[in-house]
């Protein structure tokens, strides 16, 4: 049973390792840019800018805003309803509804808002020149890989090769047509080319590692490219990749200068802003508001007592009498409430309605600098998308120049296998029938593996040199 387990279990890892996509350029740059840390970033900002000209946008419609107070008073004070001097103790609630809008300097809001419309172009622009960097420098990783991979191939071939001379010249040895000295050096060779080609291997892991941390990849997850052969990836013609016309169209179509324009239209907006901040506005507002008050005080009555005797009195038949009055007592018989709660607030219900208006005269200076500004951060935006269409040129004459020496260095690599292939081969002839020393063999052999290494590298290096200038004419990245 556990055999059977085990076996199942084997069979559905192969499957899954049999169904395992390879990844191509496309699959690579797509991953790449979903998982880097800078995109995300760059794309956080974005959302920021979008909600920063949501809120900008929202900004012209009245503000209505809603408050309430509640406060419990003691001791000596002022009644808030009847404004009367009170000592009691009362809880006081008051509420307000407010509400303003703009009326006069409202395109300063205007042109604050076509700035985050702008910004927010720029921010999605810069992106985008982010994820071309990206794409750029996985396409080179990728590249590594394929060329890695290529070399790898070269390098087993060659100990295939010499190998198969080894044991040709091992029988030579033993029927005694060759010394045994030609066997030595045959073996020397040997050793020779599997280090190189173990450095070749290693290479290739190294590459793909490289690639794996350039996309974020697990280093001990399963992985394998797709490696189409290099004749067939499309090229365009080097006549159609002009250096003026390729900037033409880079100026165009690159985010970087994109993004340089975007904000350039943003401050212009932003400086109309600023300028507008300085003419009077004007405004409207109204209000609502109501409170009320709950309190509790005993309530007092008179009582008429006995009768007490005053200072006064009154002569009746010559005799003086001392006039008495009723005494007057207050005894509490209950407490008294203040008036229902809705009752109150009809009462003091009030409206208010008003305009408002804002003359800045002198604000220390603040909003003719802050125009001031604005106008210098539009010329230094300027001097900016300068300095990069610049580079971008510099860049783009670089990579052409470059991409001719490649065309060059490839056509006379071609060459030189060719002619390396040639001097081997009849090399080998005239080893095999004893006229040429192994020493001079190996020697041969060995120019002719530095002339495909060669070949190898300039023929990548050359494609890679053609679609940076692919990549800058806008024609986007494709093997």
């Amino acid at each position: 049973m556990r055999i059977l387990i085990i076996t199942l279990g084997l069979s559905v890892f192969s499957l899954s390792v049999e169904a395992q996509e390879k990844w191509n350029l496309k699959t690579i740059v797509e991953y790449a840019m979903k998982n880097n840390i800078g995109v995300k970033q760059n794309e956080i900002q974005a959302k920021i800018a979008a909600l920063t000209l949501k809120q900008s946008e929202l900004s012209q419609y009245p503000s209505l805003t809603f408050g309430g107070n509640t406060s419990l008073n003691f001791g000596s004070g002022q009644d808030p309803v009847s404004f009367s001097r009170i000592n009691q103790t009362f809880l006081n609630s008051g509420f307000q509804l407010q509400s303003s809008a703009d009326i006069f300097n409202f395109y300063s809001k205007r042109n604050t808002i076509a700035a985050n419309e702008w910004e927010l172009k720029a921010a999605i622009a810069n992106v985008g020149k982010l994820q071309n960097d990206i794409a750029l420098s996985a396409a080179n990783a990728y590249l590594q890989v394929l060329l890695s991979l290529e070399q790898e191939k070269i390098m087993a071939v060659q100990v295939e090769q010499t190998t198969a001379q080894l044991n040709n010249t091992k029988k030579q040895v033993q029927a005694g047509i060759l010394p045994e000295l030609n066997q030595v050096q045959l073996e020397a060779q040997l050793s020779l080319d599997s280090v190189n080609f173990i450095n070749a291997k290693g290479a290739v892991v190294q590459n793909i590692l490289n690639l794996k941390n350039f996309m974020s990849i697990d280093p001990a997850s399963a992985f394998e490219v797709d490696v189409p052969p290099i004749e067939t990836i499309p090229l365009e013609p080097i006549a159609d990749l002009q250096p003026e016309y390729v900037f033409n169209q880079a100026v165009i179509n690159q985010p970087q200068q994109l993004v340089n324009e975007y904000r350039i239209k943003a401050a212009e907006k932003s400086s109309a802003a600023a300028k507008g901040a300085m003419y009077p506005s004007l405004s409207a507002f109204g209000g609502l508001s109501s409170s009320f008050r709950v309190s509790k005080f005993p309530r007092y009555s008179p009582v008429i007592g006995a009768p007490i005797a005053t200072t006064s009195f009154v002569n009746v038949g010559g005799n003086q009498y001392y006039v008495q009055a009723p005494s007057i007592n207050s005894v509490r018989d209950g407490f008294s409430k203040t008036e229902p709660i809705f009752d109150q607030m009809s009462d003091n219900f009030g409206q208010s309605v008003g305009l408002s208006l804002s003359v800045p005269i002198f604000t220390g200076g603040s909003l003719k600098t802050n125009y001031e500004r604005s106008k210098l951060s539009i010329s230094n935006l300027q001097l900016q998308k300068q300095n990069d269409n610049l580079n971008l040129k510099q860049d783009i004459y670089a990579a052409y120049n470059a991409a001719l020496i490649a065309l060059e260095k490839y056509n006379a690599s071609k060459k030189a296998v060719s002619s390396s292939q040639q001097t081997f081969d009849f090399a080998s002839k005239r080893f095999e029938v004893g006229m040429l020393s192994t020493f001079d063999l190996v020697t041969t052999q060995n120019n002719l593996l530095r002339a495909k290494l060669d070949y190898t590298i300039n023929e990548f290096d050359y494609v890679f040199k053609m679609k940076v200038l692919e990549f800058y004419k806008g024609l986007g990245l494709k093997l």
